[in-house]
């Protein structure tokens, strides 16, 4: 959300941000580099998202976040749009997130038209909206590798039942979260409009076969925090930054030499695979350098476990100039890493951004997913993009693990096809690539809804003023 916000804003629109008091807050934590740009036509907004200061919002106890946020956000939300909307300066369209697709419906009954923006890939999308078909045909997610038929576009035989996204282990009733997910992408589908962070240089057939199922345009923008606007606001914020200890400990290392592994925000773990990762890590040979949440791995008895001391025991054996284990914080650049030069492979959880930025980086994948579309992402970074490997359901094997990571810090065809994959990405984004060409489009578009939006305000209002055609002013919700 952050970076279309910056794409929109260097095209010149007017930008409302609107997050819950929740997220606002945890935006304060995070480094300059990943906080909301400054811009005098950027306005934050936020509301209550309806559960308790010490809910903890996780991925198990996500559909609680739906609920509230459906119902008590769902009013908060309302009352910020019909405030908005007559103001002095009306919000004239609403961009929405896909994963909130009640957003969508309030604002058209408010009158403000609304598109929907996805942040995951094309290809797990197009499983999303594949997911009635699926279910109907009992191809259910698993960890087997029978073929799958029910997902349109995609080519015969590629993903597996184990390539679907899948709910988080801990989820009680998969079926029912899976159907509730579906039905977030088919009201976005029946949007004005629907953004992707993705390149069609990347994700062209997936993204063709959304276009042919869903009501309105689709723009596909990404990936957006290499936009030149992304890019230019991170060099300002992060002017006179240090680079801390993870860049100093990489500095001491050989170009492309270290193994780089983060499994993100979310991402779940039993002690025993966090131990085979760790170890995997060590007998690969190569350095690593290794980002644990704190959270990340619980006791039978729901209790935190230290990472940290966990990891102790990996290096000692590999040694300090060999392996560096460090805590995750939100206010950390974590992902800052991937461009230095030091890193060579990437083991990472899958996550759609994070795979964005390995491949704009040309940096290898190894590919050890969670939940989501990470399990389908996966799948097209080892069997169609070929820029690494997909390890999916194999990291309890530290030998396993050595294998797959030594494969792609040594593998010249793998790190051919990534760095091509990277010059792709960077040729889309600049001038007169797909994406920008698309986010042009998407800025026209935009203009035309808020155009339309703000006559009929006008209309609403005296009657008899004339229409600002650059006063478009959408609001992220």
């Amino acid at each position: 959300m952050l970076h279309l916000s910056s794409a929109l804003l260097d095209a010149g629109l007017h930008v409302t941000l609107l997050h819950t008091h929740h997220n606002l807050r945890r935006l304060s934590l995070l480094s300059p580099t990943a906080a909301p740009p400054h811009h005098p036509r950027l306005r934050l907004l936020s509301i209550p998202d309806g559960l308790p200061d010490h809910h903890p919002r996780s991925v198990a106890t996500v559909m609680d976040l739906f609920h509230s946020m459906s119902t008590a956000g769902s009013e908060a939300y309302r009352a910020v749009l019909r405030r908005e909307t007559s103001s002095s300066s009306p919000v004239t369209c609403v961009i929405a997130d896909g994963t909130m697709p009640f957003a969508i419906t309030v604002a058209e009954e408010v009158g403000v038209p609304a598109m929907a923006f996805r942040t995951e890939s094309a290809c797990g999308f197009l499983a999303y909206l594949s997911m009635p078909k699926l279910l109907d045909l009992g191809e259910l997610p698993s960890p087997s590798d029978e073929p799958v038929r029910g997902v349109a576009g995609m080519d015969a035989g590629l993903l597996r039942r184990r390539d679907l996204p899948r709910v988080a282990p801990s989820d009680p009733d998969p079926v029912a979260v899976l159907r509730a997910v579906a039905a977030t992408a088919a009201r976005c589908a029946e949007s004005r409009a629907l953004i992707l962070n993705t390149s069609t240089s990347m994700e062209a057939a997936a993204v063709a076969s959304i276009a042919a199922q869903v009501r309105g345009e689709v723009f596909a923008v990404g990936p957006l925090h290499a936009t030149p606007a992304a890019a230019a606001e991170r060099e300002v914020a992060g002017a006179g930054e240090e680079g801390g200890d993870c860049t100093a400990w990489l500095d001491g290392h050989a170009d492309r030499s270290v193994v780089y592994m983060n499994l993100g925000s979310l991402t779940m773990v039993s002690r025993t695979d966090l131990d085979e990762l760790l170890h995997g890590l060590v007998d690969a040979g190569h350095p690593f350098l290794c980002v644990l949440r704190r959270d990340m791995v619980l006791d039978d008895d729901g209790e935190v476990v230290d990472v940290l001391r966990l990891a102790e025991k990996a290096v000692a054996i590999a040694g300090e100039e060999r392996a560096m284990v460090t805590e995750w914080a939100a206010h950390r650049d974590v992902h800052g890493v991937l461009g230095h030069r030091a890193v060579g492979c990437f083991v990472t959880h899958a996550g759609w951004n994070s795979v964005l930025e390995l491949a704009v980086e040309g940096v290898p994948a190894v590919c050890s997913p969670y939940f989501a579309d990470q399990q389908t992402v996966s799948r097209f970074v080892g069997a169609v993009w070929g820029n690494g490997l997909d390890m999916k359901d194999a990291v309890c094997d530290r030998d396993v693990v050595a294998r797959m990571v030594r494969d792609a810090m040594e593998s010249v065809e793998i790190r051919e096809k990534a760095e091509a994959m990277a010059r792709r990405l960077r040729m889309d984004v600049e001038k007169g690539g797909s994406s920008a060409k698309d986010l042009d489009r998407l800025v026209g578009f935009i203009t035309e809804l808020s155009s339309s939006a703000a006559a009929q305000q006008v209309q609403s209002s005296s009657g008899d003023e004339g229409v600002d055609k650059n006063s478009s002013s959408p609001l992220i919700a």
